[in-house]
């Protein structure tokens, strides 16, 4: 069990290992749902992106043509948080 320090402002620091094992990279988000019995549960905030968001993202940004074999692997890569 990690114990964290709240400061006088109410903050708290998480360590690195912490998120690493929450998959939080540096400027992400953190979800943190209450339970009714005091306690929270803390979890990466993950964009439930649509696909209408996706679809036509990237109009007009370049010359390239993809085939739809390098369309499917750079999005599988992007859902699953790749780069």
């Amino acid at each position: 069990m990690t114990t964290l320090t709240v400061t006088s402002r109410g903050q708290v620091t998480f360590r690195k290992e912490v998120l690493q094992h929450l998959g939080i990279r540096p400027g992400e988000k953190i979800e943190l749902d209450l339970l009714p019995d005091g306690r929270g549960m803390l979890k990466a905030a993950r964009p439930a992106g649509k696909i209408d968001g996706f679809v036509g993202l990237l109009a007009g940004r370049s010359k390239k043509v993809a085939t739809i074999e390098e369309i499917n692997a750079a999005s599988a890569q992007g859902w699953a948080g790749e780069e």
